[in-house]
């Protein structure tokens, strides 16, 4: 069988006009690491494309070899769905094009970028779209799973301002999705996760962004935890849209704006980004320093791409990571003395807690619009589990774990999947919630067999 394969690769290779990565050649530990340590899979081989024929070919022969096959954007996710073991890794991440038409204000993006890829070309021209907060993720893989960020209480999700895609679909048909061809596959892949096929381009709408906006820090010491904590919680409940404010606790890095003294410690830290004029942001954004002593901080107007990489540092590949993640639709008492006793003793130095707050326009689209449902989630929370070696793995997953379980009673509805690990499909259909069926039959339709189930899987009846 394996000199049978050996055989039929050889004979894919001179059809593929992209690079085929063996076992045995010398960048193939390079080309199949991701982002989390934790993942450490061993493709038969890896089909990095250049074109959308590219694509379908790489489909065509998983399929026809019967192999399992995983598909790498960013290679960002947290399960380490773009990897498989012993099957086909279609590899995206040389396709890297992007196209502004500035008369539509549209720009059209190949599934390989990251988002600094995709936020460098569009912000010469002061636009953007919402994106999340770490400049190192795939577009495709955010999009696919709703996709948020700091605007998107003004713009909305990520998907909420996708308005085509080209895809690949498990019988290697090439189609066009949008609200008017292929509606229905439109509907799926905004959320969907990539259960329905490869997504070759993506068409997003883009909106004046910057090139500058206020943004920054401002840190608290951790026994004010609950005061900051509770103020945070109203303030975010009525702030205008055009201004987000997120929540992170966590041991403090040195950071040059924090007294010596304090790095280490644990810390709370509001997180601010305002997308309009900054004096007015810098009016909005005075009562926040009411919330306590205030350790440090650093705000200022500064190129939303600098805010964009900003949490970069803390996120970059190697480190070995567990999350686990609920939606708010309000951050209760309950749900704020479960982060103050867990923030208290985080097992290491690089785990974190935070509250991400959305709500604003992603609140404004109808939960059975589009697959991404969990449009009363004003807030996601992420309990951010990080350390760098594999004797710690037991220790800081029950942390996360035993965090999820403490908090849950206070969650509302669905999951955001692009924050759910591997292990994580008992969540999937409440993830989904009442688009679940409707996800299923087109699961149906365009993947009858589950040839993508290296994903948070949506299996056909």
């Amino acid at each position: 069988m394996e000199a049978l394969l050996k055989a039929d690769i050889d004979e894919f290779k001179t059809h593929f006009l992209g690079e085929v990565v063996l076992p045995d050649d010398a960048n193939y530990d390079e080309v199949r690491q991701i982002w989390n340590a934790m993942i450490d899979r061993k493709p038969t081989l890896i089909a990095r494309c250049t074109s959308p024929e590219d694509v379908v070919q790489a489909i065509q022969f998983g399929r026809t070899q019967n192999l399992l096959i995983s598909i790498r954007g960013g290679g960002h996710n947290i399960a380490g769905n773009a990897v498989c073991d012993d099957g086909l890794m279609i590899d995206l991440s040389l396709m890297k094009g992007v196209h502004v038409d500035l008369t539509a204000k549209r720009a059209s993006v190949e599934p390989g970028c990251t988002l600094n890829e995709f936020d460098e070309v569009v912000q010469e021209h002061g636009l953007a779209t919402p994106l999340g907060i770490n400049s190192t993720t795939g577009v495709a893989g955010l999009t696919l799973g709703g996709g948020f960020g700091w605007l998107s209480r003004k713009y909305g999700m990520t998907v909420d301002n996708l308005l085509s895609a080209e895809v690949v679909t498990a019988d290697g048909s090439q189609l066009h999705a949008s609200d008017s061809e292929n509606a229905d596959l439109f509907w799926g892949l905004r959320g969907g996760g990539g259960n329905y096929g490869v997504i070759t381009r993506f068409e997003f709408q883009l909106h004046p962004v910057g090139p500058n906006v206020l943004s920054g820090l401002i840190v608290f010491a951790f026994d004010q935890a609950k005061q900051v904590i509770s103020q945070f919680a109203q303030f975010t409940e009525t702030m205008p849209d055009e201004l987000n404010v997120w929540m992170v606790t966590r041991k403090a890095p040195p950071l040059p704006f924090l007294p010596e003294a304090f790095h280490g410690k644990e810390m709370i830290a509001l997180a601010l980004c305002y997308v309009g004029d900054p004096k007015e942001g810098e009016k909005l954004i005075e009562p926040l320093r009411g919330f306590g002593t205030v350790l440090g901080e650093h705000i200022g107007v500064q190129p939303y791409i600098a805010w964009q990489q900003a949490f970069d540092p803390l996120l970059s590949k190697g480190a070995r990571n567990y999350w686990k993640s609920h939606n708010f639709s309000q951050i209760s008492d309950g749900v704020i003395d479960a982060i103050i006793e867990y923030a208290a003793r985080l097992p290491s130095p690089q785990c974190e807690i935070f509250i991400a707050t959305i709500g604003g326009q992603t609140a404004s689209v109808a939960p059975e619009a589009m697959a991404y449902s969990s449009r009363d989630a004003n807030y996601v929370m992420n309990v951010h589990g990080r350390w760098e070696t594999a004797a710690e793995d037991a220790h800081c997953i029950a942390w996360a774990r035993e965090f999820f379980a403490k908090s849950q009673p206070f969650a509302s509805s669905g999951a955001y999947i692009n924050f759910l690990t591997e292990e994580e499909t008992d969540r999937i259909s409440f993830a989904y919630g009442a688009t679940y069926n409707r996800l299923v039959e087109l699961k149906n339709k365009y993947d009858p067999t589950n040839l993508f189930r290296m994903n948070q899987n949506i299996k056909p009846v």
